[in-house]
């Protein structure tokens, strides 16, 4: 709901993507953590001294988070870890003090299966450090916010700074995962109704023929379609918020039911937001395409909770596979 207001009020998806790694990106480390690390780090991220960002893409491997390259050499001497390997569409790094990294502790090629051998770290971003390099990426929308290529040239961390056990990062890192689908669904649902009430306004106010444009079928009905579309897409984002936080102390709750209903709210309410934001610009007409009214800038960012954390076709992969049972193809 937070997020929602966010993005609804107006500062979109660069408003949200500003905050919003604190939040899930955090939900590992508050699980798994330390003592130490939970008394060292949560609150500084609570009361807004540190900010993190979240390290797991990368340009080689995208959605086979089980393939990823980056690698971190465990030093017993020094009781380090040397990190090498890059990290690409990471938000944030370039303010972020901290970075919730997935690394790969043992080669791939020596464990028996891919989701083995990764590794979750709490790493400190010391830019006056070597090894350690950013490149911003230029983007189509929500451009107030940076996303960055992350570099890692033998960055040596600490042994602390591993969260949970070693080689055990995956399982741990879906604790973060499933969180940070319920926010971009919230995400996307206040980006839809931000350009559905501009729409609706535009509707009004615009006159065309000697009466508003709003008062056209042709107008008001996809507009109408699209509120519909955003109220049902909310209802599976709330059912999934609930089920996420009950699973935490419910240990009855399947976690593929969370994963299947995080999921499916982030399909639902991208999809929503995409349709009313299209038809917010579309019912402007021309002024659509100008960026005095916001929905051009709108329709940019909608794109983007269409195509992360997760694309719309392996979401479909998910759902088909642990819902209705079907042979995984892929």
């Amino acid at each position: 709901m937070m997020m929602q207001t966010i993005t609804q009020s107006g500062a979109g998806m660069a408003g949200a993507q500003s905050i919003h790694a604190n939040v899930y990106a955090t939900q590992p480390l508050a699980k798994f953590g330390t003592n130490q690390q939970l008394k060292e780090i949560i609150p500084k991220i609570i009361n807004g001294t540190w900010r993190t960002c979240f390290g797991v893409t990368e340009p080689n491997t995208g959605l086979e988070t089980l393939k990823l390259k980056t690698l971190a050499t465990k030093n017993p001497e020094k009781q380090t870890y040397s990190i090498s390997g890059q990290k690409i569409w990471i938000t944030c790094a370039q303010v972020a003090s901290k970075m919730i990294l997935l690394a790969r502790t043992t080669p791939l090629e020596e464990v028996k299966k891919s989701s083995q051998g990764l590794s979750l770290f709490c790493i400190d971003l010391d830019r006056n450090k070597s090894g350690l390099d950013m490149r911003k990426i230029k983007k189509m929308g929500g451009r107030a916010v940076d996303a960055n290529e992350v570099f890692f040239d033998n960055y040596e961390i600490p042994e602390s700074t591993l969260i949970g056990q070693e080689n055990e990062g995956f399982k741990i890192i879906l604790h973060g995962m499933n969180a940070e689908r319920c926010l971009l669904a919230g995400e996307a649902l206040g980006l839809g109704y931000a350009a559905l009430e501009r729409a609706a306004q535009y509707a009004s106010d615009r006159v065309v023929f000697g009466r508003p444009i709003g008062q056209n079928q042709g107008i008001a009905h996809p507009l109408a379609d699209a509120y519909m579309q955003l109220e049902a897409a909310k209802l599976a984002t709330y059912h999934a918020a609930r089920l996420y936080d009950a699973s935490k102390t419910d240990d009855s709750i399947p976690f593929h039911s969370v994963g299947v209903a995080c999921n499916s709210a982030k399909y639902l309410a991208a999809e929503a937001a995409f349709k009313a934001c299209e038809r917010a610009v579309l019912s402007h007409g021309g002024m659509g395409y100008a960026m005095e009214y916001d929905v051009e800038r709108y329709l940019r960012e909608c794109l983007v909770p269409r195509i992360a954390p997760v694309s719309r076709e392996m979401i479909l992969n998910y759902v088909s596979e642990k819902v209705l049972q079907l042979p995984r193809s892929y």
